[in-house]
């Protein structure tokens, strides 16, 4: 008689590969978050280490087709309940108490950048999506920024991957940079800090970067870098609302639309809810840790299947421009982050 071999249904083989992909999103970001530990990658941070070991397996491994349900699951649906739980992270209390100066700091800052590396993306002739999360990843919050935003523009997987992999590896750069630049550059501790919190793109990059001012300056540049991170829900809901009219438009819509027909990004109310929950001190602080460790694993999972996502070839194509846009605004960011310090009487 003979052996006849057993084949999964169809069903039950779907499932398995969409485990098989939440898995390998999984293994990568756990260990983005080790290596993250280590003495020099702790610069670039768990995010950013996650989308490039994402693109680096897609390079030299590949990622088999069966998975790519569960990666993409990772990508968007993690995401978004990473992104609700990262609100635990802002007291919004301490914004308050930073005062008007810093806020304005911030203000202006992100109001600069997005029309700076937006003008310079178009200058370049880059695809107008990708234009718009390279401008908002350098302008609020890096990878996070682009992820968060990706939705309400309606961008691919493939320019949300290239944005993130660019604002992701400038910010390591600008890191590197201030870590250099710091004994030359005249600030107080508390200067210092409010600079990097200012003009940096991850929260990771800004702690790396403020660590030679001592925690003095840490405190200060997290509390700016978060008051930045706060500015995302406004812009996102207004790029939800002008994307929503740009397409109105196009289609020749002449009707007003509804509020029914505009994106609200719902994960983003739950960012602000979760803001919340940590500003009146509901949870106890154990707890708060536990939940902003869950967070960062969720979006580095998410960052992980963004980079399964995409090659270096796609990357070369599409990232150099946007790159290049990137890290122009991003030193006119500084310049203008230092002038405001000093201008503001922080320095």
């Amino acid at each position: 008689m003979m052996a006849h071999a057993y084949v999964l249904p169809r069903r039950e083989h779907k499932g398995f590969g969409f485990a098989q992909g939440i898995g390998l999103t999984f293994m990568l970001a756990v260990a983005a978050k080790y290596l993250a530990e280590s003495p020099f990658l702790n610069i670039m941070g768990q995010l950013v280490i996650a989308i490039l070991l994402g693109i680096l397996w897609k390079a030299i491994i590949g990622v088999p087709r069966q998975t790519i349900t569960g990666v993409s699951f990772s990508s968007k649906k993690l995401l978004r309940y990473g992104i609700i739980l990262l609100g635990i992270r802002l007291n919004l209390l301490d914004i308050v108490h930073a005062g008007p100066k810093v806020l304005s700091i911030a203000v202006i800052n992100i109001v600069f950048t997005l029309v700076v590396v937006y003008a310079l993306t178009k200058m370049f002739k880059v695809e107008k999506r990708l234009g718009i999360l390279t401008a908002c990843g350098t302008a609020i919050c890096g990878a996070a920024a682009v992820v968060a935003i990706s939705p309400q523009i309606k961008a691919n997987e493939e320019e949300t991957a290239v944005a993130a992999a660019t604002v992701a590896i400038l910010g390591t750069l600008f890191t590197l940079a201030y870590t250099l630049l710091y004994p030359v550059l005249g600030l107080t501790a508390q200067g210092y800090g409010i600079f990097s919190g200012a003009t940096l793109h991850e929260v990771a990059h800004v702690i790396a970067a403020a660590a030679p001012g001592g925690k003095a300056a840490v405190d200060l540049a997290v509390i700016v870098k978060l008051t930045r991170v706060a500015l995302l829900v406004p812009v996102a809901i207004v790029l939800g609302i002008w994307t929503n009219r740009m397409e109105r438009k196009e289609r020749g819509e002449v009707k007003k639309a509804s509020w029914k027909s505009i994106p609200m990004p719902w994960f983003i109310v739950g960012f602000l809810a979760m803001s919340g929950v940590n500003t009146w001190g509901i949870l106890p602080a154990g707890l708060t840790t536990q939940i902003l460790v869950a967070a960062y694993m969720l979006i580095a999972m998410a960052m992980v299947g963004l980079g399964l996502q995409v090659d270096l070839l796609t990357f070369r194509r599409m990232g150099m421009k946007s790159f290049a846009a990137g890290l122009v605004g991003s030193v006119l960011l500084s310049v203008l982050g230092y002038a405001l310090v000093v201008f503001f009487g922080l320095k």
